[in-house]
């Protein structure tokens, strides 16, 4: 296998005859791109309401999954905030970010970076303690119970006005939350990165790491506002840079990373089928995407969903694979002695488990 030691390279974009009798090999990988409040499965919704005494609008599981046909952002968006609504007490949000990690490491997650959205939470009665706590009680221990270390990311919602945001960056700060970055997520059509430019200026003076969503559902130059007027680090999503060729040449060049999240993509209309998703195109223009998961109990997969189409449909190389790995770990917000073990990992060949 190709050595992953230095920076990633520009990934070569021949492939190999695939062999459906033998199994992939699972990549130990980094994911970047995950909403904690996504990981919620349709059984454990129905065993939180019975827990906490709610009654749900659907009938049975049947009823709930025939929801998760989506039209675009916003069609996702109502279902997920509905059914928060079973997240109650700490216990509730430890219980789901236990079953998050549990899937994810039989996927080969080996470090995770989650997001949460606070103003989902505090906007129907839920505390800032409540929903921070459950889940940071959980990533507390991450690497003795799963072999994963774990960042907890705030990521604030972007059709809510900048003052929102700030109070609860304030409040998570006056709390000394566990979190080490700050994200940008919702929907994000009219709603413009630099509506954040404070929000992200007094997070990056607390020292935070700087991510956030553009070019999803948005044009690319939401990408480069992320870029050059919030400062982020690294871009989730961005598939829609591909319409600005000077843009690419810019992500390429600056090394940006891309978290994009194939299966959400195509869940969500952005792109009509796999087949015909960007991310072939994006690794040979030589940019550095990583595969990641999104929301993957209403997008049909986890990581480890998400390579096995990609390569059923792309063929992707070998190569292919172990560069989004390399690129995954290369572009996480882990300490420097956190990637070259996981890049260590990879370079051995050994499976992640």
């Amino acid at each position: 296998m190709e050595n992953f030691e230095g920076e990633p390279a520009a990934p070569e974009t021949e492939v190999s005859e695939s062999n459906d009798a033998v199994p992939a090999r699972l990549l130990p990988v980094a994911e970047l791109h995950l909403h904690i409040e996504g990981t919620l499965q349709p059984e454990l919704i129905f065993a939180l309401a019975e827990r906490n005494g709610i009654t749900l609008p659907y009938a049975d599981l049947d009823e709930l999954r025939q929801r998760y046909e989506f039209t675009d952002l916003q069609s996702f968006l109502d279902l997920y905030y509905a059914n928060m609504a079973v997240l109650q007490t700490e216990e509730d949000f430890a219980a789901m970010t236990h079953a998050y990690l549990e899937r994810a490491a039989a996927a080969g997650v080996r470090h995770a970076e989650i997001m949460l959205d606070p103003q989902a939470h505090l906007s129907r009665g839920i505390s800032l303690e409540t929903c921070v706590n459950g889940v940071a009680s959980v990533l507390a221990t991450s690497m003795e119970d799963f072999g994963m270390s774990t960042i907890l990311i705030a990521a604030f919602l972007r059709d809510l006005p900048e003052e929102s945001a700030l109070e609860v960056l304030d409040a998570l700060l006056a709390m000394d939350a566990p979190i080490g970055a700050i994200g940008l997520d919702s929907a994000e059509v009219g709603n413009p990165p630099a509506k954040f430019e404070r929000l992200y200026a007094k997070a990056r003076e607390a020292g935070l790491r700087l991510t956030a969503h553009a070019g999803e559902e948005g044009p690319a130059s939401y990408v480069v506002e992320a870029l050059d007027v919030l400062g982020v680090e690294r871009i989730d999503h961005g598939i829609r840079c591909m319409d600005d060729t000077d843009l690419v040449e810019r992500l390429v060049d600056e090394r940006i990373p891309l978290t994009v999240c194939p299966l959400s993509n195509v869940r969500l209309r952005t792109v009509d089928t796999l087949a015909d998703h960007p991310l072939p195109a994006m690794l040979a223009a030589g940019l550095n995407v990583s595969v990641n998961s999104d929301d993957p109990a209403y997008f049909g997969g986890y990581v480890d969903d998400n390579f096995a189409q990609l390569e059923a449909v792309f063929e992707l190389s070998e190569f292919d694979k172990a560069r989004l790995a390399a690129n995954s770990i290369h572009s996480s917000f882990a300490s420097e002695e956190r990637k070259a073990e996981l890049l260590e990992e990879l370079n051995s060949g050994e499976l992640a488990h």
